[in-house]
């Protein structure tokens, strides 16, 4: 287990027991590539496979939290095709998936070597809730690196603890 997940594991364990939580590992699905059909055909067929487990997964939810470590300052790429997706998902017919979201809140738990170097990231995930109308649940940040480093991080680990149960 990586700093970042690491840390998201330590914030959920202070939630009530009765907190349900679904953990899903966008690396270890197939993701297909987005292919963007706003200005040709304009809708989207509703999702096979892992991407409708994550559409299931994801309109289920009532708080959604994306637990990546910054990449070159910016979202790993799973978590950019899983949200490239949410393009798509507007747009198939019926499902009503930017109104649903509007409904959700949104948060983030991340590492990386120093906190200036995570705000891109941030910031595009506030952005990305934002667009959707959802709540933001604020990010949890932790000084990431070398295994085990973030357990070190006495700030990070004491935000962990309270920062679900705050809000």
């Amino acid at each position: 287990m990586g700093n970042t997940e690491w840390l998201a594991r330590e914030a959920a364990s202070h939630l009530g027991a009765d907190a349900r939580q679904t953990w899903l590992h966008l690396a270890r699905m197939a993701l297909p590539p987005f292919v963007d059909q706003r200005h040709t055909t304009g809708t989207y067929a509703p999702p096979e496979g892992d991407m409708k487990t994550l559409l299931d997964a994801t309109l289920a939810a009532t708080h959604i939290i994306f637990v990546a470590p910054v990449y070159w300052f910016s979202i790993p790429s799973p978590l950019k095709t899983y949200l490239d997706h949410w393009s798509a998902w507007m747009r198939v017919p019926g499902l009503d998936f930017k109104s649903r979201m509007a409904e959700k809140t949104l948060s983030l738990v991340t590492t990386s070597g120093d906190r200036t170097k995570a705000q891109p990231m941030i910031d595009s995930v506030v952005l990305c809730g934002d667009f959707l109308g959802m709540r933001w649940g604020g990010a949890l940040w932790g000084k990431g690196g070398p295994p085990s480093a973030v357990q070190a991080d006495a700030q990070a680990v004491a935000a962990a603890a309270r920062h679900f149960t705050a809000r």
